[in-house]
């Protein structure tokens, strides 16, 4: 500790009083041992004697083996210096047996964290789940103290390491201290026990280290010669605080986690108060939460993300100063002690069974379990012999003719038999070996899909094998088709199957011998390997390198003959076959096969044959350890102690150290010998890397190393000592094989020799390992042919070595580093991941279906935050200094026009008689009234098709004059006042309108409320009314009686209406006169809508505004009074409420109405009118197109024998105030192309609340045209054209011919200056039909100015314009228009108020949706909006509930890799959540304060941390 050599008495007052404050802390679990430590030696700091030089100087000391012992204080014995306070905590620490595993450093430093957060705040980000208890019980997110800066204190860790330095020269042997520190550091039998019990143990004080023998050389020994340099060895000088006595287990639940999210979260009802939450702070403290861990240090890239050409768009992380380096020397090859020569080996393996199978004809070679564990039979060396060559013989000689044999040596053949009978597998490889043709052994297929048949099929096709031997039984269970035969497996090579059972074998003749060469480089066997990515490939094994391997085992295992080894692993490949099937008959060992099936139905079988058979040696995997232990009851009868090595095939995985103690734990009362537990490293491609031997009775067992997770980030050997929480114990795996060469080298990048701390991959050179991936050659090259080069980059000898896969260092190897944060973690039911045959996780199949949303999760965390951190650099806005004229003057010398586009010249009307008729819409009626009063200007159409109203002039006209009269009657109204019409879509309402204009009052129209969903909809009602300050309401007796209701009642003050005239029955009554406003700048009627971004504004209208805007539609469109227009839109604003209740009027056509409510209950109507009545111009909203493409799609066939043809319609117009929806528009295309439609008819209108009619698709324009963008552009506010079908590519589709009589320019919003072509900008409109303003209760004045009447800054000063709120751009098309010059286009990208800015960029919310809805099937409909910088996304599931978390992963993905941005928070919804307009646009705003409210009834939400 720091205090070392301080005399404590001596010290001043306060700062005594200051320690003493800092132990009762400490004792009392205020402060972690870290922060006490650092405050103390900070206190202290001053105080400490300064460490005299010549105390470094030790070159010449040489201790001797005596002085050996460790330098440093046994944890049983505190030095002088530990405060008796510290002494308490420990006691306090170490409680009972069962306490141990509950009480420790972790949660009790979790507990402080929790109580002391939950003083802050209330509530933690928790995935929750519908109906769950959340609220009632919320939970705390505690984060363990952060440790991502090691090295506090770098100064002290280089004195540390100059002195360990020298430090390494002195000591005989360098292990001695690394053993030294691992024991003083972790005093545990393990650091990743989940299981262990009782009190942690504490090492004894180690023995002096004996040198290791002349060529034994253990992997942890190369230190020996490889001076480590690197982490920190124990300080000699003072007593660290390594030797903390109690060494506490991790909870299970935080071992397997990265540090970072092993968050432990605590029921935050610690002060008993609190139960439950408001609501409304829930969702937003969840979010800060997790803004909170958005400032959390960033893990190394996720390299599959995000590999970026351009160097602009990347952030390049800059190397954090804390990174640990590898500091050692370059490794020196390791040797294995050299292959012993024996005089009785034999010349080849078929030749051992040969011997034993005339020698010791009697002698048991393997003897095989039923399904219940007893022994089923025995095959002796004599029958195994005399059955194997009947095979070969049989193989050779009778499969075809005599001078066609259908087998030659050499030939590959597949070996498929299940692995609950090895016998007829070991016949069937050792007949294969004598017949020398080359044995493939493969999984036995279960079904024609099955989960990695395809891969074994290439597997197949690369080995080039088209015959199987198969046994009878197993044969009868593959799959058949109808007519008896076995199925062509997906993937598979056309094959020949063989049974092999006796029966169908024939004895070979007197003079047969089978041809037994001499071991040579020809291949023996091919082995199966699956790679990371899944796919399957043959490693091919020789005749050589199968004898030297089976020597090498036999030295390595000191293997006898006669001995017993149970065998619980797969003897198709990997250990259980190397051990089990070849070693085992080189030895004459009897082999006690345990199929897996066996293991399932009685876990303790292996132990009870150990057992019975008295067994030397048995071969297992964790596993199998795991259960043996999990289903030990009282069997007190077991004797393991005849074990002297219990091989632990894959022990070279971090998690098998506690495996191992944990077995250890509970069967060393039974006779297990510690030093019988044999970890060993083994691969595919080098077959056994190492293996340990099992040591002297009584000798110490070898060290583990405690590991700094932080340190294996960064591919660093570094020793913790301080954090429990980050740190990964490794046990070593013994002896390199003998007469094998190793080294490690870096795993990516040129094979470059490691440094002794670093973490690398083993690779080994050795006559025992595989040859090639059989018949791939490419592959093969780059891992069985690597030389490895050192530091300048030359190779180290001409030697090649195989890569092993695996990643290690000289001393414990290691499966798997933890590389990354975690990205996801996802917990299944259990039995429900895809399996291999042997019941293993089959890896690639359960990340094919997590990708697909199959694995139906039923909890998962998403971490993207904490590893991805490779994201494009935020976008720093420029401050403009570049001001707009010189961006116009750029645009003229870069030979760019400015972007203004103009519709035709109105055009003057000269007729005094026609200006009456059109100044004002409630003239025009009244002469059409006197003119033409039985022309037919509207019908109304039911659900049937049936027209249920019609109007003509005059009926209209006389309907109008009849409201009139009751306006001024009932109403008590001055001209000027506001009326509200409530109306279902239909001609009352086009009649009260026109009423009210002959009243001089200002009608505003109001979607009536819905009468099942009063709740939702008449708070509209009522606020638009109270906004426009209505004096009177017009509407029909049914909804009057809605009003006053009860149900009504419980949303809004049905008390407070203003006057309500129901206009059912009308008194026949003329109005005494009809109003004429004096001038036509005059208010005409009010346009209130909500807006996408929920904002109700109402605009106003003049007489000249809407006159102009009719006759830009009627010269657009050539309306005149013979035509038929069907109008399937809601009438209540924009441009639907104009073409519903004003162009017939002013142009004379008829309009036939179609409400789309109507289609909810007849589809085709909308349809099947526009057929019925030759119908050549019909305007729709998309919701009404999506309707039909989703509810019709499937019917076209049945609507054309119907006659349904629509070759008549020329334009059908979809009416929006949002970006083309150009996917929705060309399936509606390409769907009722059958029925006639014509591919060019459909197009979009496109208008905005300052002008309400901008474009639209007219008659005589060309057909609207399409671009691509560049997404990354867009998101920088650029517009970059590119390829159809290019990647990150947008289409966009023109937004109609714009309107006669209006000229639009882009303007850059911040600098409002006119923007060039091909620029994106907001989109301005100067035009007499826009609106004079906005309606507002308090008349915000600056809003006004600034949205309808604004300048150019530069260009042209004087022009007024009105903004849209929209960003697009124009661009001029080699189109002509309708005057014959170049045709400009208008395109909409989206509302600059819905985008959102993160990072830097824009996004249109519509983009990432589009995204989102193609991640899943199941996903109908979704919307994104954003909270404090998080990405919400909001999607509705239509599939059932257990979906619901498929969907978390799949959409946070898609928009990593499309947009590049990490969700924040996914929300899953029941369908119809999402509240969408009457125009089909989403309601963002709303979903968003629902969201907030925490009012949306999720079925899922998950907070991707």
């Amino acid at each position: 500790m720091a205090d070392r050599g301080v005399d404590l008495s001596a010290l001043p007052k306060e700062v005594r009083d200051q320690l003493a404050e800092l132990d009762l802390e400490l004792s009392e679990g205020d402060i972690t041992q870290k922060g006490y430590e650092k405050k103390r030696a900070k206190l202290l700091a001053s105080y400490i004697p300064q460490l005299p030089k010549a105390d470094l100087s030790l070159p010449d000391v040489q201790p001797s083996p005596s002085h050996s012992a460790d330098p440093s204080p046994s944890p049983e014995a505190p030095g002088p210096s530990t405060s008796s306070a510290s002494r308490h905590h420990r006691a306090h620490r170490s409680g009972g047996a069962r306490d141990e595993r509950y009480r420790s450093d972790i949660h009790t430093e979790a507990v402080q964290a929790a109580l002391a957060k939950h003083r802050e705040e209330k509530m933690a980000p928790m995935p929750t789940k519908r109906r769950s208890y959340f609220v009632h019980s919320p939970m705390d997110n505690c984060t363990p103290p952060d440790t991502s800066s090691a090295s506090e204190d770098e100064g002290s860790l280089r004195r540390k390491a100059a002195l360990s330095a020298v430090l390494a020269q002195t000591l005989q042997s360098p292990d001695y201290w690394i053993n030294r520190s691992v024991q003083s550091s972790s005093t545990s039998s393990s650091a990743s026990s989940t299981l262990s019990h009782g009190e942690s143990k504490t090492q004894p004080q180690p023995q002096p280290q004996p040198q290791p023998q002349p060529g034994v050389s253990l992997l942890a020994d190369v230190l020996a010669h490889t001076r480590i340099e690197n982490s920190v060895p124990p300080d000699v000088t003072s007593s660290t605080p390594q030797e903390r006595g109690s060494r506490v287990d991790l909870p299970p639940a935080i071992r397997g986690m990265s540090r970072g999210q092993s968050r432990s979260s605590m029921l935050d009802t610690a002060d008993g108060k609190r139960k439950g939450v408001p609501v409304s702070s829930r969702v937003s403290t969840k979010i800060q939460q997790l803004l909170n861990t958005l400032k959390r240090p960033k893990r190394p890239p996720l390299c599959e993300f995000f590999l970026d050409d351009s160097e602009e768009i990347v952030e390049v992380p800059q190397p954090d100063p804390n990174t640990p380096k590898p500091e050692g020397r370059q490794i020196i090859p390791v040797k294995g002690e050299p292959l012993g020569v024996v005089s009785n080996w034999p010349p080849a393996l078929q030749a051992s069974l040969a011997r034993w199978g005339a020698s010791q004809a009697k002698s048991p070679a393997l003897t095989a379990l039923d399904i219940t564990g007893k022994p089923l039979y025995t095959l002796t060396y004599g029958k195994l012999w005399s059955r194997s060559l009947k095979l070969a013989y049989t193989l050779l000689n009778k499969l075809g003719t005599k001078t066609e044999p259908v087998l030659q040596p050499g030939d590959r053949v597949a070996l498929v038999y299940p692995n609950s009978d090895p016998g007829m597998f070991w016949v069937a490889f050792y007949g294969c070996l004598l017949a020398e043709v080359i044995p493939v052994p493969i999984e036995v297929p279960l079904s024609r899909q099955d989960a990695g048949s395809q891969q074994i099929g290439f597997l197949l096709g690369s080995c080039g094998v088209s015959l199987a031997l198969t046994s009878e039984v197993c044969l009868k269970g593959l799959p058949k088709t109808p007519n008896g035969e076995i199925v062509q497996f997906k993937g598979w090579p056309r094959m020949r199957w063989v049974v092999t059972d006796t029966k169908y074998l024939t004895k070979p003749s007197k003079d047969w011998q089978p041809h037994i060469p001499t071991a040579n480089t020809d291949t023996a066997y091919i082995e199966y390997k699956a790679s990371k990515e899944g796919t399957v490939m043959g490693v091919a094994v020789s005749k050589i390198a199968m004898l030297t391997h089976c020597q090498a085992l036999t030295q390595a295992c000191n293997y006898s003959e006669g001995e017993t080894l149970v065998n619980v692993l797969d003897c198709k490949k990997d250990m259980g076959l190397w051990h089990g099937v070849l070693t085992s008959v080189m030895n004459r060992i009897h082999t006690v096969t345990v199929p897996y099936a066996v293991m399932k139905a009685c876990p303790m079988s292996w132990v009870q044959r150990v057992h019975i058979h008295k067994a030397r040696v048995a071969l297992v995997k964790c596993r199998d350890l795991h259960w043996a232990m999990m289903a030990h009851k009282d069997q007190k009868d077991i004797n393991l102690s005849s074990i002297r090595m219990l091989i632990v095939a894959d022990g070279a995985n971090p998690w098998s150290v506690s495996s191992c103690d944990a077995f250890l734990n509970v069967f060393q009362s039974h006779g297990l010998r510690p030093e019988s537990i044999c970890p060993c490293a083994t691969s595919p491609e080098a077959l056994t890397v190492a293996i340990r031997r099992p040591g002297a009775r009584g000798a110490p067992l070898p060290a583990r190393a405690i590991l700094s997770m932080a340190g294996l980030s960064h591919g660093v050997i570094r020793v913790n000592t301080e954090d429990k929480n980050s740190a990964l114990t490794v046990q070593d795996v013994g002896h390199i094989m003998p007469g094998a060469l190793m080294c490690i080298v870096k795993p990516d990048g040129p094979p470059q020799l490691c440094k002794t701390d670093e973490i690398g991959e083993i690779v080994i050179n050795s006559r025992a390992g595989g040859t090639m991936y059989y018949g791939l050659p490419g592959v093969t090259k780059n891992t069985f042919e690597v030389i490895p080069v050192n530091q300048a980059g030359a190779p180290i000898g001409e030697i090649p070595f195989a890569r092993t896969g695996l990643l290690g260092f000289v001393g414990p190897a290691i499966d798997s580093i933890h590389q990354v944060g975690l990205y996801c973690l996802a917990l299944v039911p259990a039995n429900t991941l895809p399996k291999t045959p042997l019941g293993g996780i089959h890896i690639c199949e359960t990340k094919q279906s997590f990708l697909d949303g199959n694995l139906h999760p039923c909890n998962i965390l998403m971490c993207p935050h904490t590893c991805v951190t490779n994201m494009p650099k935020p976008r720093q806005k420029q401050p403009v200094d570049v001001g707009p004229a010189s961006m116009l003057v750029g645009n003229l010398v870069a030979g760019k026009r400015i972007a203004p586009a103009t519709g035709r010249e109105l055009g003057v009307v000269d007729d005094q008689d026609l200006i009456r008729k059109h100044q004002f819409l409630s003239e025009s009626l009244q002469w059409r009234a006197q003119t033409d009063p039985e022309h037919v200007l509207y019908v109304l159409l039911n659900s049937k098709g049936v027209p249920v109203c019609t109007a003509t002039c005059a009926q209209l006209h006389k309907r109008a004059e009849k409201i009139t009269a009751t306006l001024y009657e009932k109403g008590g109204l001055n001209t000027g006042d506001n009326v509200v019409l409530l109306y279902p879509p239909g001609i009352d309402l086009i009649a009260a309108f026109y009423g009210c204009l002959y009243a001089g009052m200002i009608p505003v129209t109001v979607r009536p409320p819905h009468p099942q969903n009063l709740a939702a909809t008449l708070p509209t009602v009522r606020m638009i009314i109270d906004v426009s300050k209505a004096a009177c309401i017009l509407t029909t007796q049914p909804l009057m009686r809605i009003l006053r209701s009860r149900e009504a009642a419980a949303s809004v003050n049905v008390k407070t209406w203003p006057t309500i005239i129901d206009t059912d029955d009308l008194p026949r009554k003329r109005p005494p006169q009809i109003y004429k406003p004096p001038t036509a700048e005059m208010l005409a009627y009010l346009d209130f809508s909500v807006s996408t971004t929920g904002m109700l504004t109402g605009v106003k209208m003049s007489h000249a505004a809407v006159s102009t805007l009719c006759r830009s539609i009627k010269l657009q469109c050539e309306l005149y009074s013979s035509r038929q227009i069907a109008i399937c839109l809601d009438p209540y604003c924009g441009l639907g409420f104009v073409l519903w209740c004003l162009s017939s009027v002013y142009s004379g056509h008829q309009s036939i109405l179609i409400p789309p409510m109507e289609l909810e209950t007849s589809l085709p109507l909308w349809l099947t009118t526009l057929s019925q009545y030759k119908i050549r111009d019909t305007f729709c909203s998309y919701s009404v197109m999506e309707l039909c493409t989703k509810g019709l799609g499937t019917q076209t066939e049945m609507l054309k024998a119907r006659g349904l043809n629509l070759s008549c319609v020329r334009s059908c117009v979809v009416v929006a105030e949002e970006r083309p929806r150009l996917a929705l528009s060309q399936s509606f295309s390409k769907l009722f192309k059958d029925l006639g439609l014509s591919p060019r008819a459909v197009s979009t209108a496109f208008g905005s609340r300052v002008n309400l009619a901008i474009g639209l698709q007219g008659t005589s324009g060309p057909d609207p045209s399409t671009v691509y963008v560049d997404m990354k552009s867009l998101r920088h506010d650029r517009v970059r054209l590119v390829e159809k079908g290019a990647p990150q590519s947008l289409p966009l589709m023109e937004s109609g011919t714009i309107l006669p009589g209006v000229r639009v320019i882009i303007v850059n919003p911040e600098t409002r200056g006119p923007l060039g072509d091909s620029h994106l900008g907001e989109i301005w409109v100067n035009s007499p039909h826009s609106a004079s303003g906005y309606y507002t209760i308090y008349g915000e004045e600056s809003l006004q100015a600034d949205h309808f009447n604004t300048k150019l800054s530069f260009g042209d000063p004087q022009t007024l314009w009105a903004r849209t709120g929209y960003l697009g751009f124009i661009k001029r098309t080699e189109l002509l228009d309708a005057s014959g010059d170049r045709h400009d286009a208008l395109f909409v990208v989206g509302s600059l108020d819905e985008t959102l800015e993160l990072r830097g960029l824009r996004y249109h919310p519509i983009d990432i949706e589009t995204s989102v809805s193609r991640a899943h099937r199941s996903i109908a409909e979704s919307a994104v909006f954003t909270w404090t910088n998080l990405l919400v996304v909001v999607a509705e599931l239509s599939g059932s509930e257990q979906e619901a978390l498929d969907l978390v992963p799949l959409v946070t993905n898609v928009v990593l890799e499309e947009h590049h941005l990490i969700v924040g928070v996914v929300v899953i919804v029941d369908p119809g959540v999402i509240p969408i307009n009457s125009r089909g646009e989403k309601q963002r705003m709303h979903l968003r304060d629902s969201f907030l409210a925490d009012q949306l009834d999720p079925i899922y939400v998950a907070y991707n941390m």
